[in-house]
């Protein structure tokens, strides 16, 4: 890990990591804290998806805007002003007390910390020409710290005093995440960008770029993942309480759980993709994901069910292996726009997901739920099989 630390680097690994950090765990504290907010609001398995679906859908849209804007005003300035922004909103639903104003605030912290999608790849691969694979699964092991520890805190806190008090004591942290980023990241890191302004002409220059089969293989590959990642983890905790008849504290440690192996998982995939490829880490990371969602109906005990957790785990292996791939095949003057048109298909697409599982679950299939999701990701693996070799 030394070479990531040299050349002053370090500071702006650290201080990416760290903001991802907050952005994906408080995220991830959502679904975490549904069985609160369904008891609090009245809402139901369906309208619960719909909140999950709607954060996540606005976050996937802002992604290519953030691209544009991370190209044309440097991506750590904007990512300071997203962390403020987050810290703004994290303020506001603390407070909210109606369901109008919890979907809003839900939907606001997902445009806020939108920027951080295309922009920590296109940072990070600006910053390492080389090991950037290394460097990506760091960042993302560092969201997966995240998500181990904040939905775990802020299910206790919502469990022992109230679901706001979570939310509330992340607000300085971003503020002091604000800081860190305006201090180390240098505000523009790539070239300048030569089709910067939106405009029609931008946009065929982003969609020409990403138009090549391989390219459009691996984003059709993350939507099967994204959708995958997002109606498993949107409904976890929920499905553990619910279905598997634990604890709710217990649910919000194993759901911790799937994330904290992330951590290692994650830089493991991305050192595999700088070694061996692409397509070995997708047949391991989709072959384990697929035998361990379509096994979890038929699972009892908290010894099947964290084994099985750790399983899954292995779904968290294909950001980094597929971004690493497909940010380093986009030009340098429009990574940020180019990956962020990317992100925003595939991530308002696989969006859907939490809506999927929450309706399937209102109908009375809550237990067998992740078994279509195990399907879904065995039509990714289906795709690299197909993706030519580089």
């Amino acid at each position: 890990m030394r070479d990531l630390r040299e050349g002053g680097r370090g500071p702006i690994l650290l201080t990416v990591a760290g903001g991802w950090f907050l952005a994906l765990g408080t995220q991830l504290i959502f679904p975490a804290i549904l069985p609160q907010l369904r008891a609090e609001f009245g809402l139901d398995l369906t309208t619960a998806g719909l909140l999950l679906t709607a954060m996540w859908t606005t976050y996937a849209l802002c992604q290519l805007p953030s691209g544009f804007a991370g190209d044309r005003f440097g991506g750590g300035r904007v990512l300071v002003a997203s962390t403020v922004g987050a810290a703004a909103v994290l303020a506001a639903l603390a407070l909210s007390t109606t369901v109008a104003a919890l979907v809003a605030a839900t939907v606001l912290f997902g445009l806020a910390t939108a920027p951080y999608g295309p922009l920590r790849y296109s940072i990070l691969t600006d910053v390492y020409t080389r090991r950037d694979g290394t460097a990506i699964g760091v960042t993302l092991a560092a969201g997966n710290v995240g998500n181990s520890v904040l939905p775990v805190a802020a299910g206790a806190l919502a469990a022992y005093y109230s679901w706001r008090v979570g939310f509330g004591l992340l607000v300085p942290l971003f503020l002091l995440a604000a800081v860190g980023l305006w201090r180390f990241v240098p505000a523009r890191t790539g070239p300048p960008a030569s089709a910067a302004r939106v405009s029609l002409g931008s946009l065929r220059y982003v969609v020409r770029n990403v138009g090549s089969k391989q390219v459009l293989i691996v984003a059709v590959v993350q939507i099967c993942a994204f959708f995958t990642w997002q109606g498993f983890a949107g409904f976890y905790p929920t499905y553990l309480v619910e279905v598997k008849s634990l604890a709710p504290a217990v649910a919000s440690l194993v759901f911790g759980l799937f994330f904290a192996v992330g951590v290692v998982v994650q830089p493991l995939a991305g050192a595999g993709m700088d070694r061996f490829g692409i397509k070995p880490c997708l047949y391991v990371l989709g072959t384990v994901t697929v035998l361990a969602l379509a096994a979890t109906p038929f699972v009892d005990g908290i010894v099947g069910i964290v084994s099985l957790t750790v399983l899954s785990s292995a779904l968290l292996g294909f950001t980094p292996v597929t971004h690493t791939y497909l940010t380093n095949r986009l030009p340098a003057d429009m990574k940020g726009r180019g990956l962020g048109l990317l992100r925003t298909v595939f991530m308002t697409v696989s969006g859907a997901g939490p809506l999927v599982v929450g309706a399937l679950a209102d109908r009375g299939s809550f237990e067998y739920v992740f078994v279509p999701l195990a399907g879904v990701c065995l039509c990714a693996l289906v795709l690299v099989f197909v993706l030519p070799a580089d």
